[in-house]
């Protein structure tokens, strides 16, 4: 059984005295986590007190990327070695933004993968941008190729702890979800291509998260789908009172 997660992404948002108020306004209105995990990604100064906060917390902190060495000459980025260290669990990995306004390749996005896993935190691998439904003749097929390139060389044992965040690229920040047959039909053949990449163990551990305008009115319903084991908010997650609808969907 999969255990529901929902993560909030800040993105480049909030400034550190309203993250130390929404942070207050979570305590103790938080779901248990064993019927339902919930996580916020912050930007890397906000890091400090997520980690700290959920130090006495069940909400689970995340980064929002991360560069693929752990240490070294690299200005302006951020290590993963450094993360792991402060506590972070999570590490959100090629956002369709990442991909768009900074070039990130699936081949990056790879190695980044790898040194998340080697820093024993779990990365979320995001995907869509080329994951689009083509037409060839008379057929659509989907490309999935970001989630395989993404796992490439990730062992078994891995893969199993991967999080993955089906995100179509016109849904974010638009105000314009996904339908549920989509988001359903999407997230499956994710699972498949997991199961043909590893084995049917690995697929029925792994989560599949939707992402691109979730909100508390459409992620009950998006969360009701078999292959769909949680949701990843956006703009609905810079509200204290709005997120806490979304991780308490279930009464």
């Amino acid at each position: 059984m999969r255990t529901p997660f929902i993560v909030g992404n800040w993105k480049m948002n909030l400034t550190l005295s309203e993250v130390n108020d929404f942070l207050k306004q979570l305590t103790d209105k938080l779901p248990d986590i064993k019927k339902v995990e919930c996580a916020i990604a912050a930007s890397p100064i906000f890091l400090e007190s997520l980690t700290n906060y959920c130090k006495n917390s069940p909400l689970k902190a995340s980064a929002e990327n991360c560069f693929y060495k752990d240490k070294g000459a690299y200005t302006g980025e951020v290590s993963p070695y450094a993360l792991s260290d402060m506590g972070v669990d999570y590490v959100m990995l090629g956002h369709s933004e990442r991909r768009k306004y900074f070039n990130e390749s699936n081949k990056s996005i790879n190695k980044k993968v790898k040194a998340v896993l080697n820093n024993h935190m779990i990365p979320i691998i995001c995907c869509d941008e080329t994951m689009t439904k083509q037409k060839h003749d008379d057929h659509m097929d989907w490309v999935v190729n970001p989630v395989s390139e993404a796992l490439k060389g990730v062992s078994v044992s891995d893969a199993k702890k991967i999080v993955i965040g089906y995100e179509p690229s016109w849904a974010i920040g638009t105000g314009k979800s996904a339908s549920v047959n989509e988001t359903q039909e999407a997230c499956c053949l994710i699972r498949k291509t997991i199961d043909e990449l590893y084995n049917d163990d690995v697929a029925n551990q792994v989560r599949i998260l939707y992402g691109g305008s979730v909100n508390d009115k459409n992620a009950q319903e998006l969360m009701q789908q078999k292959d769909v084991d949680g949701v990843l908010a956006g703009t609905a997650s810079l509200k204290p009172k709005e997120f806490l609808k979304i991780i308490n969907y279930i009464k």
